[in-house]
């Protein structure tokens, strides 16, 4: 039995779609447990690029089964277009895509409060993508949500809707926007129920089945460690639980039964949205990175803050996920550089800090300690093998993995399915 679980080390946009879809090869079914659709998962295979947000990026693998777990928030609208975007491409579905009967459904007025929320907050906006995402996991938590399941109760579905909107509309009028007819979206989610209805399964029983059955089942996250809304930069986080901490509670498998748990790190650190970013470029340096990385977020277009690795934010991502390996992205990047720098230690009015801090406040006022290395200055995106990867890019290996406590097993260099290096 192998069961594995993928988990982003930094502020999302690691790369996990890749390497996700890297070791589906090696999965009988691939399951996602948190987030919505506000996370991107891009893959390139050939000349064809899949920007996947909800659906597990097993998809791409005819004969793996994919699900998606309770604690996975669902924008209805999108899971059907991204379904019809699949097929278009030539990607088979049938039977092989799943959803949670306990999974919460994103609705309208989700949107709508989480743009109010947004605005009023000014300048100190947390930087979220509008979707509906926060809102949606606050009713979950307040016991007012409404899920998968009752789509298929159209009378508890009414009532659901309506007793939401008598309170969602009082807050949206004060706002100076037009209040939402319950009516209007009561009928638009009935449609919805009709065209959900063929994925929509226990998915615990259906993995439990699948465990009884040896079968191999990969786990992926969704944004990254640092936005766990626990263990992230508080309150510049995402609404869910995007670590490790967050599988038990979004499937309902317990972690004991896990074989492997991999951690993605970026060969670099980039962030979007607001909040403390310490080894954060400015100027030209931080641009440069981002052109060189198409650094723009696969659900916004936004353009992501680029810096250097932080190794006291990874020592503590890794940590928490009891990573056994990591999978290093976007090595190929630095490829230009003559000199390499990483983030070892923080400043702190003083005192030099190398546990990563809870307070965004103290984050934010931390100056950097770097440790300085020779890049290789080479062109690595066609490298088939771990071993021909130049000196000082095994270095660059070498000492991440001895600062993290843990082995690199996976290196990518380039988008590519084939850019995929294995040590």
């Amino acid at each position: 039995m192998s069961i594995k679980c993928v988990v982003g080390l930094q502020w999302g946009d690691e790369g996990k779609g890749k390497i996700v879809d890297t070791l589906s090869k090696q999965a009988d079914f691939v399951v996602r447990f948190q987030g919505g659709h506000n996370a991107g998962h891009t893959v390139v295979i050939g000349e064809n690029k899949f920007v996947l947000h909800l659906i597990p990026s097993g998809i791409l693998h005819p004969g793996v089964i994919c699900v998606i777990g309770n604690g996975v928030v669902i924008d209805p609208k999108q899971f059907l277009a991204e379904l019809e975007q699949l097929r278009r491409k030539g990607i088979r579905i049938k039977n092989n895509i799943f959803i949670s009967d306990r999974a919460h459904l994103i609705l309208p007025y989700h949107k709508v409060m989480d743009n109010i929320s947004e605005n009023k907050l000014g300048q100190n906006k947390i930087g979220t993508t509008g979707l509906g995402i926060g809102p949606c996991y606050t009713d979950k938590y307040a016991r007012t949500g409404v899920r998968i399941i009752d789509l298929f109760d159209p009378a508890y579905l009414k009532e659901r809707i309506k007793a939401n909107l008598s309170h969602k509309n009082v807050m949206i009028s004060l706002a100076g926007l037009k209040p939402l007819a319950w009516q209007d979206i009561y009928k638009e989610y009935l449609g919805y129920a009709r065209n959900l209805k063929p994925y929509v399964v226990d998915a615990r029983v259906m993995l439990m089945d699948a465990l009884r059955k040896n079968k191999r089942i990969l786990f992926e996250g969704a944004q990254g460690t640092l936005l766990d809304v626990d263990f992230g930069t508080y309150p510049f986080v995402t609404s869910s639980n995007a670590d490790i901490s967050g599988l038990s509670a979004g499937i309902g498998i317990t972690l004991k039964k896990f074989n492997s748990i991999i951690g993605i790190l970026k060969a670099y650190t980039t962030r979007v949205g607001s909040g403390p970013f310490p080894t954060e470029l400015s100027g030209f340096a931080g641009e440069d990175l981002r052109q060189r990385g198409g650094e723009f977020g696969a659900t916004t277009g936004r353009p992501r803050r680029c810096g250097w690795l932080d190794l006291v934010s990874a020592r503590y991502a890794t940590e928490i996920n009891s990573v056994d390996s990591i999978a290093m992205t976007k090595l190929d990047v630095l490829s230009h550089l003559k000199t390499i720098k990483i983030g070892m230690a923080y400043k702190y009015k003083g005192r030099t800090i190398r546990n990563f801090p809870s307070g965004a406040r103290v984050l934010e006022d931390c100056g950097i300690v770097y440790k300085e290395m020779t890049g290789w200055q080479k062109d690595i995106s066609a490298v088939k093998s771990s071993r021909d990867l130049p000196a000082a890019a095994k270095r660059y290996l070498d000492f991440i993995e001895h600062s993290l406590d843990t082995h690199i097993k996976i290196v990518s260099v380039g988008p590519d399915r084939k850019q995929t290096l294995f040590r």
